[in-house]
């Protein structure tokens, strides 16, 4: 299991550097620093008149396994929050040392609610206090700590989220087939998960078009597919929001 968790959301403004981008550079950053970083997962939070947000609410985070602590981690991280989010945002930023967290429940509970009512600043510092999490808001109104430290507690619950980005198979109009194994082998994902919750096996066929996605589902990361004329395809977009 890796060390840390960070999550940063409300960093961009319609026309600059969206939030995933900046918290993949903020991943590269630490990784050159020593140690291993994973993908990042886009969480999605509640859309709401009372929330501002740049087009989704959405927040990204990413896990880290190496040297740095929690303040050479909160440096880094700071330092690019600063040069890059756009003038106009609310960053916010949440680092939790996973071996050091007592109540994950209260974190996945907390993350929970973020996707289905308008929670507040207080709120989120007072949970972060009270289970040891490193937040801090860096611009603005500093909202972004709210949905910075639900996508800690999404991430954790194992069943959210989007992977930034998409994968590079299949993306013609045309569908493509390609075994669960050969989809395995780039190295990226842990497998490739039907939309009724049952892993595929290596030998099975799975035929790609479009734009390819991956998710967070069942704590690992994974490829959705559904059943479409008789064939395992690629989930569509709708299916895809589910996570």
């Amino acid at each position: 299991m890796a060390e840390w968790l960070i999550c940063i959301d409300d960093t961009d403004d319609i026309g600059t550097k969206g939030t995933g981008e900046i918290a993949s550079e903020i991943a590269e950053l630490l990784r050159c620093q020593g140690g291993d970083v994973s993908l990042v997962t886009r969480h999605q939070l509640y859309v709401h008149d009372d929330i501002p947000y740049t087009s989704h609410n959405s927040a990204m985070c990413f896990a880290y396994d190496g040297p740095l602590s929690v303040a050479e981690i909160k440096a880094i991280a700071v330092a690019h929050l600063r040069q890059e989010s756009a003038a106009a945002a609310d960053p916010g930023l949440a680092i939790v040392h996973l071996p050091s967290l007592q109540d994950v429940e209260a974190l996945q509970t907390f993350g929970k609610a973020a996707k289905q009512q308008v929670l507040t600043k207080a709120d989120a510092y007072q949970l972060a206090q009270q289970l040891a999490i490193d937040l801090s808001e860096h611009g603005g109104t500093g909202q972004g700590v709210i949905g910075a430290l639900a996508g800690l507690g999404l991430r954790l619950s194992g069943n959210d989220g989007r992977v930034k980005g998409q994968l590079q198979l299949g993306q013609g109009e045309s569908p493509q087939p390609f075994k669960v194994a050969d989809i395995l082998r780039q190295g990226v994902l842990d497998g490739v998960l039907s939309t009724e919750g049952t892993w595929l096996q290596p030998q099975d066929d799975v035929w790609l078009s479009g734009k390819v996605k991956a998710v967070m589902a069942q704590g690992r990361f994974a490829l959705l597919v559904s059943q479409a004329d008789g064939r395992w395809c690629n989930a569509s977009k709708q299916q895809l929001k589910e996570y």
